[in-house]
């Protein structure tokens, strides 16, 4: 496996993820914050876009889903001290580096 394709299918992941928290995020702001309805259009087409960036993933999708989840977490923990402005506690770094190990786990089983 070489390096540019864990680069390519690392970017695919973190669009990925970004594509998924963000056509949830957006409903979440119009009921939980007042925000406008219209937020559930963009909403909408970010997890039709989340759909389809899933079937453009290198391997069987039960793989990339379970690998894939690896990133979906360290992006939401990303999204928590950024978007949130959450401070990260030392249970949200160690969680996410023990996903990220097992999903490294699982993307060396593609080879």
């Amino acid at each position: 496996m070489s390096a540019l394709f864990l680069m390519k299918t690392l970017g695919l992941f973190i669009a990925t993820a970004i594509a998924e928290i963000v056509g949830c995020y957006l409903p979440y702001l119009w009921l939980k914050e007042g925000h406008s309805v219209w937020l559930l259009i963009p909403a909408a087409v970010s997890l039709a876009l989340f759909a389809y960036l899933l079937t453009l993933h290198p391997a069987e999708s039960g793989r990339v889903y379970a690998a894939y989840g690896g990133i979906y977490v360290l992006t939401a923990i990303v999204w928590l001290r950024i978007v949130d402005k959450s401070p990260l506690s030392n249970f949200d770094l160690i969680g996410t580096a023990f996903v990220l190990t097992g999903m490294g786990i699982l993307v060396y089983g593609w080879r």
